[in-house]
């Protein structure tokens, strides 16, 4: 039942998939698990009047959850020009500035690729408010789970955005994505937070 494939080349020595493709996997299978709730709820006399809402979030999470798993190449390729570029040869002045300008242009997509996952986390985390509140109560740890993980992804794909921001030479354009990651940062680990505390607090 569970592919692999992915595992293990996140495993091995090859530069990607790496850090953004698992961000982008883990945010994956946080929208599935809250898909999940959500499809545990529909259909059921008892969540009748959250009935139209949940199928909204449920189609929002599968086009979520697909470009998440799309983000997993993207950010692949995304790696490689800025690969090629820290391996530019840097011999003569020429050469390092011909690198320099390949790594610059090349860390923008570094850059813009994860910020990408973190939005894409984001939402994830407010369906997962959603489905805490108002989904079935049996899959109510699912919610929280899927909240978590989603915050994890969200964090993970951030260290993408801080190791490349710190390379630019265009401070404006890296502040600029260092406030898109603090302001995604900030949204989705709240949100995360205060679902996980009311989970508990409702399971405990």
């Amino acid at each position: 039942m569970v592919d692999t494939e992915f595992v293990e080349a996140l495993a091995s020595k090859a530069p990607t998939p790496g850090g953004g493709g698992a961000s982008a996997y883990a945010g994956a299978l946080a929208s599935a698990l809250a898909s999940m709730v959500g499809n545990l709820t529909v259909g059921k006399k008892k969540y009748a009047d959250v009935e139209e809402r949940m199928r909204a979030e449920l189609v929002e999470l599968d086009d979520t959850r697909a470009h998440l798993l799309s983000l997993i190449d993207e950010d692949a390729r995304a790696f490689e020009p800025l690969a090629a570029a820290y391996g530019m040869p840097k011999d003569t002045d020429a050469e390092r500035a011909a690198q320099n300008a390949a790594l610059q242009k090349a860390l923008v997509g570094a850059c813009e690729v994860p910020l990408e996952i973190m939005a894409c986390c984001l939402q994830v985390i407010e369906s997962c408010v959603f489905v805490a509140r108002h989904g079935s109560v049996l899959a109510l740890s699912d919610a929280g789970a899927g909240a978590v993980l989603a915050k994890a992804a969200l964090m993970a794909a951030s260290l993408n955005v801080v190791i490349n921001i710190g390379s630019m030479n265009d401070v404006e354009r890296a502040d600029v994505y260092r406030n898109q990651m603090e302001d995604l940062l900030a949204a989705g680990g709240a949100m995360a937070d205060e679902v996980y505390a009311d989970v508990v607090k409702r399971l405990s």
